[in-house]
């Protein structure tokens, strides 16, 4: 076992989510409330969401006001209620193996803790031994590396012991100030600009879900 910890995102990471529930969400809203507003592609959706984040996104690029944003979040919120994202294909092995050899899975996410817990469930995964989402205080999620801290503080591990698994700029951005080894999970999408920055500024970047469990030295 590489490491004591795995501390995963959710979405784009372990679920597919973004093509076929987030993406879809946002069309709906705003075809919904903001009727012959151009919409982004699912490309520049990928994009913007990786950088700058969920949040200026929505506000700067999609030009939404911050009443439009909450009631935007209701919407999603209602609408993922109804539509659970299906794990990658070998996550689930790999989970399982890493729990039998007796190591921790931990989620930091920007989806709701709840969320993801039922997703786990759906998706026959093993319960996180701690899981932090959007939930949190704006000033406690990631990019803010205040959950890591919180996993190294409950389990005493040290940085070195733990292995953040992410899509996006901000789980690297986390596990950077955190100084925990970072991989990053590039099967959700094929956007130029996000497999360039994770290539060239990340330790690991992992094509797929079967390279992942190689570098973790297990087989599919």
């Amino acid at each position: 076992m590489k490491y004591r910890c795995l501390v995963l995102d959710h979405d784009d990471t372990v679920v597919n989510s973004t093509s076929t529930i987030h993406y879809p969400a946002y069309v709906a809203y705003m075809e919904k409330e903001k009727p012959g507003k151009p919409l982004l592609s699912l490309e520049e959706y990928f994009r913007y969401n990786f950088d700058p984040g969920v949040i200026p996104m929505f506000r700067d690029i999609c030009g939404l006001t911050e009443k439009e944003m909450e009631e935007e979040e209701i919407f999603w919120s209602d609408y993922v209620k109804e539509h659970v994202p299906k794990a990658y294909p070998g996550i689930r092995e790999i989970l399982w193996e890493h729990k039998k050899n007796g190591g921790l899975i931990c989620v930091v996410s920007h989806s709701f803790r709840h969320y993801v817990l039922r997703d786990y469930r759906e998706n026959g995964l093993p319960e996180p031994d701690l899981a932090f989402g959007w939930e949190l205080d704006a000033s406690l999620r990631k990019p803010e590396p205040w959950s890591l801290f919180e996993i190294m503080k409950t389990y005493g591990l040290a940085p070195s012991d733990m292995l953040v698994l992410d899509d996006l700029k901000p789980g690297y951005d986390m596990a950077k100030a955190a100084g925990v080894p970072f991989a990053a999970a590039g099967w959700a999408n094929n956007v130029p600009e996000i497999m360039n920055f994770m290539r060239k500024h990340c330790e690991r970047y992992f094509r797929s879900v079967e390279e992942f469990a190689e570098y973790l030295n297990l087989t599919l």
